[in-house]
């Protein structure tokens, strides 16, 4: 399939306008650091980087699961369970609204508003994006209830994720190089006691956030049955 026919089908142009969306997210941290001469928000371009491994993911699992072959089917499952690793780094990018005034440049508040916006909406649809394919491939292959099973756990899984990298430091690979120390570090409450109450409010009130943008997508992106 060539790119002009891929583009043309529904998840092509849905990649081909993220694409797009991510360009106009780079050309606002150029023009930012240009005009303040400062490297500020460059992190953005690394978040956003992160947040196509998902979307990438979710997009060759899907074609895997679409071919007949046994081996391309089989790899799957290993394909999930990295793009399940890597989900969290696509909604992530919401979080960074906590840098707003935290460099002091001689650049408006509303650019920044506008600059962190467009990344954190272009990560959230990544995010959106990789778990309808994945909930696609669930419900062909168990029903409809267990992919939307799918979309409750990994929002939770994700959100608990988007936690550990947020407040404590720690990135998806950190998973395969200290296990251990990641589950140590994210339930050790000695040195904050409120640790426990934080990561849980923090995790339902971000869960039930995407579950919304989710659900609204998925509603309006289907727009025919209810003339059906």
């Amino acid at each position: 399939m060539s790119i002009r026919t891929y583009v043309r089908t529904r998840n092509g142009a849905i990649f081909a306008l993220l694409g797009l969306a991510s360009l106009m997210c780079l050309a606002l941290v150029a023009a930012r650091t240009v005009y303040a001469h400062t490297g500020h928000f460059q992190f953005l371009i690394w978040n956003l980087f992160l947040a196509w491994i998902p979307a990438a993911l979710a997009a060759l699992a899907y074609r895997q699961s679409a071919r007949r072959g046994m081996l391309a089917r089989f790899l799957v499952v290993p394909t999930a369970i990295v793009w399940l690793l890597f989900f969290p780094n696509a909604p992530y990018i919401v979080t960074d609204f906590v840098h707003l005034g935290q460099f002091h440049d001689p650049v408006p508040a509303w650019f920044d508003v506008m600059l962190i916006a467009w990344y954190a909406w272009t990560g959230l649809l990544l995010g959106i994006v990789s778990l309808r394919l994945m909930q696609e491939i669930v419900t062909r292959a168990a029903g409809a209830v267990a992919g939307w099973g799918l979309v409750v756990l990994v929002t939770v899984l994700g959100s608990i994720g988007i936690y550990w990298g947020r407040f404590l430091g720690w990135n998806s690979w950190n998973v395969f190089q200290a296990p251990l120390a990641l589950f140590d570090k994210a339930f050790d409450r000695s040195g904050q006691p409120n640790a426990g109450a934080r990561m849980l409010g923090f995790t339902v009130l971000f869960a039930l956030l995407f579950l919304f943008v989710y659900v609204a997508a998925y509603l309006v992106g289907r727009p025919g049955e209810e003339r059906a």
